[in-house]
């Protein structure tokens, strides 16, 4: 009997049209690829199906008769009718072109999109989404690569912030603005409650302060300050003697503070060798440590580098390592070189920043400008060679290059951290969407109309009255 039965199963296998065929292996996503082959096929059919019903119920509705009188009401109107209609119509979709406009430059997305999406999709059955086989390659890249996006949207603290509230206040002050947001002094106030939370304080208050944490926070605290007062070598002293105390607490970028601070001391051999060690494979990332480590290759040819000469004697080794190391930059976090170029101004850092989003980017730039400069023809050698990066990255941003695929999440962090007033930038510049175009064209077109109208009435008069002949005849015709 169990016999039987699997043969009833293997015939019943054999005869579905949707099975693979015995004795092979169905190619991984077949139901996927499958689901959207009938998808498409679905529009078609529903396409073919529309015009079939409109040919039967052509004499039940009487188009013919309709149409004809449509026609007749149109011929009786006046060219003044059309030109306030199609002006009208040239108002109105401008109003909405602005909207959208407007909509998708702050929030990045288009409004009639979202609607669309978010509204009237469930009501046309459209909720079903294709799920990947579990173990599938597709399913294991994908969750790959949301855990690491999720883990490079992180909100980390700006290592080099060393503002005060007085210093904000005269920002306010002389351009009347806000220079941060409630969502990162809300993160500020987290990062003060868990630093000046000792876990001994309510066993022994005398001991408060003592905490590791606390320590080092301080000790931080107070070489940026004297780095601030020009005191560089005592701030660089206190730095590595907290990375030689506290090896472990890397997450806390005092190597950043260490790099800015050897720059404005010149000395590129220390600088070095700080990247040597925290430059690693296994280790974080930063704009500091990728666009430093540019800085030094760059700092060994930009002063005799000339795009002239490159184009015709080729670039040598010491150039190619040097445009190579601006290109690793750049793709790391591709917002910085406008700053660093002065294409786009600097506004005060925030508290804390996302790594390869715009706030890293004007954290980096706003103290790291001066060390570019410092250094002859290191900018040159910038511009001429960053947007050579985007040659190299796949598009659409499915993989990276030498790092992992850009994060989507850096623009809706980065306007949360960042002023209403500062113009984010994003990476990769979104394409218009649709509606924008659509609207465009349709202000665009009815405008040309009524323009045309309102000048030459007889001549549109008489190509309405050639269209409104057209469709009559297609809809004899069928």
């Amino acid at each position: 009997m169990a016999d039987g039965d699997g043969l009833g199963e293997a015939a019943a296998a054999a005869a579905s049209p949707l099975a693979p065929a015995p004795g092979l292996s169905p190619p991984p996503g077949w139901r996927e690829r499958l689901r959207a082959g009938l998808a498409g096929t679905g529009a078609s059919l529903w396409f073919v199906a529309g015009l079939g019903l409109l040919y039967a119920l052509r004499v039940p509705l009487r188009l013919c008769e309709n149409l004809a009188a449509v026609t007749v009401f149109l011929n009786s109107l006046t060219p003044k009718f059309y030109v306030a209609l199609t002006g009208t119509s040239s108002l109105i979709s401008g109003l909405i072109f602005i909207f959208e406009w407007w909509y998708f430059h702050k929030h990045g997305t288009s409004f009639i999109e979202q609607v669309s999406i978010s509204h009237l999709r469930p009501l046309m059955g459209g909720t079903e989404t294709s799920i990947s086989e579990p173990g599938s390659p597709s399913s294991n890249r994908e969750s790959e690569t949301s855990r690491h996006n999720l883990s490079e949207c992180k909100v980390w603290r700006n290592p080099l912030n060393l503002f005060r509230g007085a210093e904000y206040r005269r920002y306010t002050w002389v351009t009347g603005k806000e220079p941060l947001t409630y969502y990162d002094m809300n993160l500020s106030a987290q990062d003060h409650q868990t630093f000046f939370t000792c876990d001994t304080d309510f066993l022994r208050p005398s001991d408060t302060g003592r905490d590791t944490n606390v320590l080092v926070y301080i000790k931080r605290r107070l070489a940026m300050c004297a780095r601030k007062l020009g005191r560089i070598r005592e701030a660089v002293k206190i730095m590595r003697d907290l990375m030689k105390e506290f090896p472990p607490l890397t997450m806390l970028n005092i190597h950043e503070n260490l790099l800015e601070s050897l720059l404005e001391l010149q000395a590129y051999a220390d600088v070095q060798a700080v990247l040597a060690k925290y430059d690693d494979i296994s280790l974080p990332k930063s704009a500091a440590i990728c666009y430093t480590a540019a800085l030094l290759k760059t700092r060994t040819v930009s002063d005799k580098f000339s795009p002239e000469t490159a184009s015709r004697r080729g670039l040598s080794t010491a150039e190619i390592n040097a445009v190579e190391a601006i290109h690793r930059a750049v793709e790391f976090n591709p917002h910085v070189p406008k700053y660093l170029l002065e294409m786009k101004s600097l506004i005060l850092p925030p508290e804390h920043i996302l790594k390869r989003g715009d706030s890293e980017a004007i954290a980096y730039a706003f103290f790291h400008l001066q060390h570019w400069k410092r250094i002859e023809g290191a900018l040159n050698l910038l511009q001429c060679t960053w947007e050579g990066t985007f040659r190299m990255i796949p598009y659409p941003l499915e993989k990276g290059h030498l790092f992992y695929p850009y994060p989507s999440c850096t623009e809706t962090a980065d306007r949360e951290l960042l002023p209403t007033f500062h113009h984010v930038s994003v990476y990769p510049k979104k394409e218009l969407p649709f509606f924008i175009h659509f609207t465009a064209g349709l202000c665009s077109s009815t405008a040309m109309i009524a323009l045309l109208t309102h000048q030459f009435p007889e001549i549109m008069g008489v190509f309405a009255k050639a269209v409104s002949m057209i469709s009559r005849t297609c809809v004899e015709y069928l």
